[in-house]
C-alpha cells in the first residue's frame, strides 16, 4: 500500500529567527574553518575537528549537547555560532514495493533564494539498500524520457546539501548506533547497514556540479564517519566527456553512462547532450577511464523504449560498440510519468535483448522497476519546486 506523510512545519517558521549555519553536512575544511570562526586554538583544530566529525557523521547526532567528550563550555561556544540542523522533509513516500521517496527542501542560499526543493529515494533489499540521492535542483539537461528533464534547472547543490540526503536518510531509517529501524515498510537483514550504497542518479547532471560532488563522496567515503565503500557510490552521467578522468581520479566512484541508445541521431534526441560529446568520444573516454578493470566495472544504463530503441540489430551493435570495455549493461524498462509520449518495450522485447548481450559476454540484468506507485523510479523525480513558485507567487549492483 502507498503512503504518504506531509509534515508542516508553517508555524515554526512564523516564528523562527534568521537561522545559524548548520554543520551538518560539513566537509572537514569547512569543520576547521567554523573552530577557527568561535576561536579555537589552531593546536587544538585537528583534534576538535576529529570530535566533531565522529558525532556528526558516526554517531548521527543533531546536538552540539550529545557531544559529550566535549566541554560544556565549548559545546555553549559552538551552538552559539552553529547548528546541526538538517533540511527540512516536506514529505515522505512509502511505495508498495517498500521504496521510499523523501522531498526535502533546502534551506535559502541567499536573500533571494526562495528555498528550493528536491527529491531523494530510498531503494531497500534484502541485503543491501541504496540511497539515490540529487546534485542539482532541476536538471541542466533534457533528456526526452526522463521527467526530471522537463523541469527547469535551478541551482546547483553545495557538498553539504548532498550529504546532508545521506544524514537524513540514515535518521529516518535508524541507520545511526542506538536507533531503531521504522516499523512500516522494509530494511535489509541479517545485520548489513540499511543505507550499504549511494548512486547519483536523483535529479541532475552530477558533473555539471563535479566539485560539490567529489567533495561529497569524499565525506561519504570517510572511514571515520559515514565510511561507505567508493566501490559502493556510484555516479551517473550523460556524458560529460571532459569530466570523466577527473572523476575517476579524484573520487575513485564507480562509473555510470546513460547510453540509452546506439546511433548518434537517436541519441540525440533522448540525450541532447550527444551533440556536443557524441557516442564514439564518450566510449573513448570510457575506455581510459581511471581505474576501469574487470573489478571495477563501467555501467552502462539502456532505457527500453518500445519501437525506438530495442531492435535485435541495436543489442548487436551496443555488444559492438563495447567492445574492449570492462562493462555491464543495466536494462531498464522505461518508467512512465504523466505527459510522456514514450512506452515501455514489452517484456518479451527486453528479454530477448537481455539474451543478446548477455551471450556476447556482457552482464545485462534488467533493473526491476522500484517505487513506480510514488513516482520514485528511474526517469520519474520531479520536485514541487515549480509548483510551488507558482502556487506561492515556488539498483546498481555493488
Amino acid at each position: 500500500m502507498t503512503t504518504s506523510t506531509l509534515i508542516d512545519s508553517t508555524a515554526a517558521e512564523a516564528v523562527a529567527p534568521a537561522p545559524s549555519r548548520s554543520l551538518a553536512g560539513a566537509t572537514r575544511k569547512e569543520l576547521a574553518a567554523a573552530l577557527l570562526e568561535i576561536g579555537a586554538p589552531e593546536r587544538e583544530i585537528r583534534m576538535r575537528s576529529a570530535q566533531l566529525w565522529h558525532w556528526i557523521y558516526h554517531q548521527g547526532v543533531s546536538s552540539f549537547d550529545d557531544m559529550l567528550n566535549i566541554s560544556k563550555v565549548f559545546r555553549a561556544k559552538l551552538a552559539e555560532r552553529f547548528t546541526l540542523t538538517r533540511p527540512q522533509i516536506v514529505s515522505e513516500q512509502l511505495s508498495s514495493d517498500g521504496t521510499r521517496k523523501w522531498l526535502i527542501r533546502l534551506a535559502p542560499s541567499n536573500a533571494r533564494d526562495r528555498a528550493a526543493e528536491v527529491e531523494c529515494v530510498y531503494i531497500p533489499d534484502t541485503d543491501r539498500g541504496t540511497l539515490c540521492v540529487s546534485s542539482q535542483v532541476g536538471c541542466t539537461l533534457t533528456c526526452s524520457f526522463c521527467h526530471t528533464g522537463t523541469q527547469q534547472f535551478v541551482r546547483n547543490l553545495t557538498a553539504q546539501e548532498i550529504i546532508a540526503q545521506l544524514i537524513i536518510a540514515r535518521e529516518r531509517l535508524g541507520d545511526f548506533p542506538g536507533r531503531a529501524p521504522p516499523q512500516d515498510g522494509i530494511v535489509p537483514s541479517g545485520g548489513s547497514r540499511f543505507v550499504s550504497n549511494i548512486v547519483f542518479m536523483g535529479m541532475g547532471e552530477p558533473l555539471y556540479n563535479f566539485d560539490n560532488v567529489s567533495d561529497a563522496v569524499a565525506v561519504f567515503s570517510d572511514g571515520d564517519g559515514l565510511s561507505l565503500s567508493k566501490r559502493r557510490i556510484t555516479v551517473s552521467t550523460a556524458g560529460v566527456v571532459p569530466r570523466l578522468p577527473d572523476l575517476g581520479a579524484k573520487t575513485g566512484a564507480m562509473l555510470a553512462i546513460s547510453l540509452h541508445a546506439v546511433r548518434d541521431d537517436l541519441r540525440d534526441t533522448l540525450v541532447p547532450l550527444n551533440k556536443k560529446y557524441p557516442i564514439a568520444e564518450l566510449l573513448q573516454a570510457c575506455r581510459t577511464y581511471p581505474g576501469a578493470s574487470n573489478a571495477r566495472r563501467i555501467t552502462f544504463e539502456y532505457v527500453m523504449l518500445k519501437g525506438i530503441n530495442d531492435s535485435p540489430a541495436e543489442a548487436r551493435e551496443l555488444v559492438r560498440l563495447l567492445k574492449g570495455i570492462p562493462a555491464k549493461i543495466n536494462l531498464i524498462p522505461f518508467n512512465p510519468w504523466p505527459g510522456t509520449a514514450y512506452e515501455c518495450s514489452d517484456e518479451a522485447t527486453i528479454e530477448a535483448f537481455s539474451d543478446i548481450v548477455f551471450n556476447a559476454g556482457y552482464a545485462s540484468p534488467v533493473r526491476t522497476p522500484r517505487g513506480r506507485d510514488i513516482l520514485a523510479a528511474c526517469g520519474q523525480l520531479k520536485s514541487e519546486t515549480e509548483k510551488l513558485r507558482a502556487r506561492a507567487l515556488l539498483s546498481i549492483d555493488p
